[in-house]
């Protein structure tokens, strides 16, 4: 055999050592602007179609928000202008209080900077992170700056804010301040903030779009006018359907069962508060001094026990204390429901159906935080028969418009039995037909799945309250279409009588000389009540059907009395069928709530 050389293996390098000093040098804080830079899809920026609707709902939220607060009806602006292909300018400007100079460098240019997260009060907006990161996202796109103006009182000058967000430090670097007198005419009212962003987006109109987000917007909303300019230039507005603010949310305490141990042990360190007593009755809700003198003693403690004293065992003993004491729900006035009727209001204004019925739930609590549900429903009218429902999920007034599927709304309703009121309803899934549901969560805290605020988390206590309201419409449905069906069987069996009828009354006549007219009017009407009689007393079940008379007094029903008298929904995206060209003539709908013409 040939003498062959076996190939030469390289000598691998040896790794240089490490150490704890060397890595120590590496290591350096990140600011929390850094992170969401680098991880922009925690809050919605996922992609250019998605971060152009995140950061135009962000700023109406908090124009909502500022208007609401400062007890003024919101007059909203949005347009979206294109510059490229990609490229687009968003301005948003509002009729609120202003905002004044001091604050407006940290609102625009600093993330988790606002009034809202350390305060239990219902809002829009929770983590002060939303505009700012909208701003964020449009610098780091396009490069371009946020431009703010804001007037703050009649008498008092336009001022124009040009800023950056300095990531590195989560702190905004400002460009140019200056007063602009100019820019007044930009408010009628003399006062208000109007944004200016520019960024990298994708307008497309359908499902997830701006338009749907700012139709469901004035739907939970109808306080609220909305004028709305799109990229191609067309103006669509949302009028003002009411006239009347909702009433302002009040602040509450932390409840003590809302709590976890950790944060108990926060607030000891925090407090104001010498004893026990005080810092029971001071810092939570619904604890009394009596309450307090009871908590304190299951945990082997006194009312007059100094706070400083208070180890980690003691409070301890403390929240297990608390956890077995029965104290009463929260308070509820924190909590502005849109009620009954300004739901029913909304939904006719932008939806084209026969049938609408409204729901709202006492308050509840999960977690030791007050909420409330409230559910509305439209059926027929120019709703697509064929598809399956559409469902519109709210939280504290704002549509949630992603991640439908692992939200709570949603499971809420494909677990109601729609069969039991007259739909047809895949198994496991929600209905078919001719439906609108609208399903609207309001707290203090809302429990989003995710910083982005696309779904809500599904605790039980939550689902329950949800399904109890959509039973409640959906009953109301049930009694309406029962009563329908039961008119269109009386109609067809008065048309097999009215075919002899005639007959009959010319015959009689020939016979023995009887007034034709009136012997036909007679035999009509005997019909008719026959007809009525034997379709009122059973239905296809053999189930009683009632005729209407719940419905007729329900203040929380609307029927259109004339489906001609639907007005053409003006390009919307509950129409079915053909998309029609928006009017600026509005045709009103030809209700009423306390029967159905017949």
């Amino acid at each position: 055999m040939p003498n062959v050389k076996s190939p030469k293996t390289k000598k691998k390098k040896s790794r240089a050592k490490v150490t704890a000093e060397t890595m120590a040098a590496g290591q350096r804080d990140i600011s929390v602007s850094e992170f969401f830079a680098k991880n922009r899809h925690l809050l919605g920026f996922d992609n250019p179609r998605k971060a152009m609707l995140t950061a135009i709902k962000e700023a109406v939220d908090n124009a909502l928000d500022a208007a609401e607060e400062a007890g003024i009806l919101p007059d909203i602006y949005v347009e979206v202008m294109q510059q490229s292909e990609t490229r687009f300018k968003l301005t948003i400007r509002d009729n609120g209080p202003g905002i004044v100079k001091a604050q407006i460098e940290n609102i625009f240019g600093k993330l988790l900077y606002g009034s809202k997260f350390h305060r239990l009060k219902m809002s829009r907006g929770q983590q002060g992170i939303g505009i700012s990161a909208a701003g964020m996202y449009g610098l780091m796109t396009t490069g371009k700056p946020v431009m703010i103006i804001s007037k703050t009182g009649k008498k008092k000058p336009a001022h124009e804010v040009v800023l950056k967000m300095d990531t590195s430090k989560n702190r905004p670097t400002i460009i140019s301040d200056e007063e602009h007198p100019e820019d007044d005419k930009l408010f009628k009212d003399g006062h208000g903030t109007q944004v200016v962003i520019e960024l990298e987006g994708k307008y497309q109109k359908g499902r997830q779009s701006i338009d749907e987000y700012l139709e469901q917007t004035a739907i939970a909303n109808p306080h609220a006018t909305i004028t709305y300019v799109t990229p191609s230039n067309e103006t669509i507005e949302f009028p003002r359907a009411i006239n009347e603010l909702p009433e302002e949310p009040k602040e509450i305490k932390p409840h003590p069962k809302g709590i976890e141990l950790g944060t108990l042990i926060q607030m000891l360190e925090r407090t104001d508060a010498k004893q026990l007593s005080g810092f029971l009755t001071g810092d939570f809700c619904r604890v009394g001094s009596t309450k307090a003198r009871e908590i304190a003693k299951g945990a082997g403690l006194t009312g007059q026990t100094w706070v400083k004293t208070i180890g980690h065992d003691d409070a301890e003993r403390l929240y297990d204390s608390i956890q077995n004491t029965r104290i009463i729900a929260p308070n509820t006035d924190c909590l502005v429901p849109i009620g009954s009727k300004a739901l029913l209001a909304g939904l006719l204004k932008e939806v084209q159906a026969e049938f609408f019925a409204a729901s709202t739930r006492p308050p509840s609590v999960y977690r030791g935080n007050p909420f409330q549900i409230e559910v509305a429903i439209g059926y027929g009218g120019g709703l697509g028969r064929d598809d399956s429902a559409k469902v519109l999920r709210f939280a504290n007034r704002v549509p949630l418009l992603y991640s439908q599927s692992s939200c709570c709304s949603f499971k809420a309703v494909a677990e109601t039995s729609w069969k039991n009121y007259g739909l047809t309803q895949p198994r496991n899934s929600i209905p078919t037909g001719p439906l609108v549901v609208m399903v609207h969560m309001i707290s203090v805290w809302v429990p989003f799945t995710s910083e982005s605020k696309e779904a809500i988390a599904d605790y039980d206590e939550i689902r329950k309250e949800m399904k109890l309201a959509l039973q409640e419409c959906g009953r109301k449905l049930g009694t309406y279409l029962r009563r329908r069906k039961r008119m269109a069987r009386e109609g067809e069996r008065r048309s097999v009588f009215e075919r002899y009828i005639g007959e009959i009354s010319r015959s009689c006549n020939a016979i023995t000389g009887t007034d034709t007219d009136k012997l036909y009017k007679a035999l009509m009407k005997q019909a008719k009540r026959k007809t009525e009689e034997a379709d009122a007393l059973l239905d296809d079940e053999g189930n009683p059907v009632d005729d209407g008379g719940r419905l007729s007094k329900d203040e929380d029903v609307i029927i259109v009395d004339d489906l001609q008298d639907i007005p053409e929904m003006q390009d919307s995206l509950f129409e079915d069928g053909k998309k029609k060209k928006k009017s600026t003539k509005k045709k009103k709908k030809k209700t009423t709530r306390k029967r159905a013409k017949k």
